[in-house]
């Protein structure tokens, strides 16, 4: 412990143990605490104790306050947990009887304070702190310690609770891998004693008539397989194997969902799923059994599980298809397509009775969908989905919801008459339509999917929220679709859908809703993302509407909608500007003016999102080399960096610099320049001509004065990121070799405006004093000046003060030491009740 902490630690005991103070501020004691911890993990001796006599006094003035504060005495009973981890401190503590007024019968858990769920968290927090030794599990189990928590595992207080349940399984956990040397048999008198009492107490509560006993049981159960995975939880495991099964049909007890989660826990332990036995028929019996809600997750986690049984996997693959098989069959005339499954697990009413019922029948099916869709995005599962027959379910679903299909069945009419306008079952399904569209499905399918989709899209009922997710789903399969008709030559029916589907957009992109607008916007930008190399689609789209529609949403009220329309406006240029044959007319005048008009955006919009945008598309136009010959390039990012220096949004000043790195690597590339301090060069003539090519061209487009500015900026990231482009423009300006000789250089005509520019980094000022000319500082310039600054300043040092955090300062022990003190004593109006 520093001198500094041994000298302010006493003054904290004092005033947080001080009877006229309510109480300190939580997160401070929070913060003492962590830093407890630290320290006597390090430092395991008694010398803690006896170097630090206050903390003994701290703790013996609190238990001798007739009414203790309860956050105060909650944080001691916590600190005497962390220091009774170690067993000499907690003989220590032991000696001084303070361990025993502390968790003994004796203690708070006998005073009017214990009523208090602060002080009941304490009391089990600082249990689970010390329980690392044996001399404390004896202490626990002799002082009825191992009662208390039992009853607390039936606290008010659901953290508690959650807490006392989870001592309970580091307790047994401890018990029996610090007191046994053999492996354990099934009888009584082969377990430890402390363990004895724990396995007692779970089997009682699970052989009661009581519901929350044996759920308690069950919810420990569960945390313990899940955390430990030794070969003794297999002998626990059979004493209680038979009990847990009659839960299952037994309809008087309500734990279903607890027997899933327990179940699905055991599997992912090796103990279990490794071995024989009768765990695998216990979940195939509980697949059958439990109701689907319950069954549902079990069977995703199983098939999840990769070494599960094949047999198994199966079931659980079937339990999740059988709403999915239900609405098939409600949907379809009998016979007409082959079903989903060769047969049920369970009763198949009891899903009919679920899917006819109001209300269940969209929870069912939200459930149902979201957990095909999780499995969906397991690539690795070795069972194959009836991919088919799914769609015509999903399609079947959405139609329900839309009524545009008429029942083949009375179920079918029930269940069309609750699920239209349905939006959740609508989000759910369309979800997992989109996820199916990535899986190669039978193309016979394909037609009547894209029907579905469009009928969504052409409809005014369609919500924003599900027009967007239809979109989503529209754009994974178009791509699907082109794939396909490249290997089938399906041109015309990739044709005829491309042509309906830019119709509905056009319509969408005059929408009066915002969101439509932009739901419609981010689609376009998709489809030319993942389509723009197709012929068909480069002319569907450049026949429509949609550009001309598209750049005057330019000029959109909305600034979400003018932000879409940039960045689908910049992926536009790929086709009609910027691919080798435009088939635009005007090329040139026309790419002039979209440009200027994105740098206006930039430089006038008032929001920051559109302006992002533009920056954005700017630096994808410049990645792939879009805005033409290093002559031109040169012009475009300096006008951009004009604009974006001066930007409010530090997002944009952020992006400003990627794109001066981008054109940086691209122009030391092109002047062939090398990239790094090891690379050869061709010669000396050579270098210094590229060199003296490059430096003119970053001084042309004021590249260091933005980069110079940007070092000191108030937002963070964006000095990071500048003294990053700098190391490396030094990096490839400068051999290893000559970096040194550069340094010592101090008689150069650039001297006094580098001295300057060094004294105003380090005081952090150039962005409020930058020079308006080079008579007061540093020429950004003169290419002489910067080549000298780019191996003179310690870029090193700077880069190391702007990546340091703070919290070397914040986090110190004297820093959090002196929080304490300054809040002990402070009155609290507020008080926050993080339970």
């Amino acid at each position: 412990m520093t001198r500094e902490c041994s000298l302010l630690l006493p003054r904290v005991c004092a005033a947080l143990a001080d009877p006229r103070q309510p109480g300190s501020d939580d997160t401070c004691l929070e913060k003492l605490l962590d830093w407890f911890r630290q320290l006597t993990m390090f430092d395991p001796s008694v010398e803690l104790l006896q170097d630090n006599p206050c903390l003994m006094e701290f703790i013996t003035s609190v238990l001798a306050l007739p009414e203790p504060n309860p956050s105060i005495l909650s944080f001691t009973l916590r600190l005497a947990g962390i220091l009774a981890a170690s067993e000499i401190r907690f003989q220590h503590l032991q000696e001084e009887k303070l361990l025993v007024r502390l968790f003994g019968r004796d203690g708070p858990l006998s005073s009017a304070v214990w009523e208090d769920a602060s002080v009941r968290s304490g009391w089990v927090e600082g249990v689970h702190s010390m329980m690392h030794h044996l001399p404390a599990l004896h202490f626990l189990c002799n002082g009825g310690g191992i009662d208390m928590i039992f009853t607390l595992q039936g606290d008010p207080s659901l953290f508690v609770a959650s807490a006392a349940s989870q001592l309970l399984v580091h307790v047994l956990t401890f018990s029996v891998e610090s007191e046994t040397t053999t492996p354990l048999g099934t009888k009584d008198c082969d377990w430890p004693a402390c363990a004895q009492m724990i396995i007692k107490h779970i089997e009682d509560s699970l052989r009661s008539s009581s519901a929350s006993h044996i759920q308690r049981s069950l919810k420990l159960l569960s945390s313990l397989f899940r955390s430990c995975h030794a070969t003794w939880t297999e002998v626990l495991w059979l004493g209680i194997e038979k009990q847990i099964e009659s839960f299952l049909t037994e309809e008087t007890v309500q734990v279903q969902h607890m027997l899933a989660n327990l179940l699905l826990n055991m599997a992912w332990s090796p103990v279990f799923h490794e071995a024989g036995g009768s765990f695998w028929p216990l979940v195939t019996s509980a697949l059958e059994h439990l109701a689907p809600v319950q069954a549902g997750p079990l069977a995703v986690g199983i098939l999840r599980l990769y070494k599960s049984p094949q047999d198994v996997r199966i079931q659980a693959l079937t339990v999740l298809l059988q709403p999915m098989e239900c609405i098939l069959r409600a949907a379809s005339q009998p016979l007409e397509y082959a079903g989903l499954l060769d047969e049920s697990v369970g009763d198949p009413t009891t899903i009919e009775s679920l899917l006819s019922s109001k209300s269940s029948c969209a929870s069912l099916l939200c459930q149902t969908l979201a957990r095909l869709e999780e499995l969906l995005s397991l690539m690795r599962s070795p069972i194959d989905l009836p991919y088919t027959s799914l769609l015509r379910s999903l399609t079947a679903i959405l139609q329900f919801c839309n009524g545009f299909l008429r029942p083949a069945s009375p179920l079918g009419s029930t269940i069309s008459r609750i699920l239209i306008n349905c939006f959740r079952v609508q989000r759910s399904a369309l979800d997992v339509l989109a996820a199916l569209a990535e899986q190669k499905c039978c193309d016979t399918v394909m037609g009547s999917v894209f029907d579905v989709l469009l009928a969504y899209l052409e409809s005014p009922n369609t919500s924003c929220t599900v027009l967007k997710k239809t979109f989503q789903a529209t754009s994974k399969w178009l791509v699907s679709l082109q794939e396909l008709s490249c290997s089938n030559s399906q041109w015309q029916q990739a044709e005829k859908i491309l042509e309906d589907v830019f119709l509905v957009l056009q319509k969408h992109l005059c929408s009066p809703s915002w969101e439509v607008r932009d739901s419609s916007l981010e689609f376009l930008t998709t489809l030319i993302k993942y389509l723009r190399d197709q012929d068909e689609f480069r002319q569907s789209l450049l026949s429509s509407e949609v550009p001309r529609l598209t750049e005057s949403l330019l000029e959109d009220p909305e600034s979400y909608v003018r932000a879409s329309a940039v960045t689908a406006v910049g992926y536009l240029a790929f086709i009609t500007y910027f691919a080798p044959e435009s088939p635009v007319t005007g090329n040139q005048s026309s790419k002039e003016n979209t440009i200027a008009k994105l740098q206006e955006i930039l430089s006038t919009d008032p929001e920051g999102f559109p302006r992002r945008a533009v920056i954005s598309i700017f630096i994808k136009w410049l990645r792939q080399g879009c805005t033409g010959q290093l002559e031109d390039t040169e012009q475009f990012v300096s006008r951009v960096i004009e604009t974006v220096q001066r930007d409010l949004d530090w997002e944009v000043r952020l992006g400003g610099l990627e794109l001066v790195e981008i054109f940086c690597s691209q122009t030391i590339c092109q002047l062939g320049l090398r990239k790094g301090p090891y690379a050869p060069v061709s010669s000396a003539v050579s270098s210094s001509i590229h060199q003296n090519e490059s430096l003119q061209v970053f001084c042309r487009a004021n590249l260091f004065s933005f980069l110079y500015r940007s070092l000191c900026d108030c937002d963070k990231p964006i000095g990071q990121r500048a003294c990053d482009i700098l190391l490396s423009l030094r990096c490839s300006f400068y051999p290893t070799s000559t970096l040194k000789d550069s340094q010592e250089t101090g008689d150069s005509p650039s001297g006094q405006g580098l001295a300057w520019l060094q004294r105003t980094l380090r005081q952090g000022s150039l962005a409020q004093n930058f020079p308006t000319d080079g008579s007061n500082g540093m020429d950004f310039q003169d290419p002489e000046s910067m080549i000298i600054a780019l191996g003179t300043i310690e870029f090193e040092d700077l880069h190391d003060e702007l990546n340091r955090c703070s919290d070397h300062v914040e986090k110190s022990p004297q820093s959090l030491l002196q929080d304490i003190l300054a809040t002990a004593g402070t009155v609290e109006e507020n008080e926050v009740d993080c339970y």
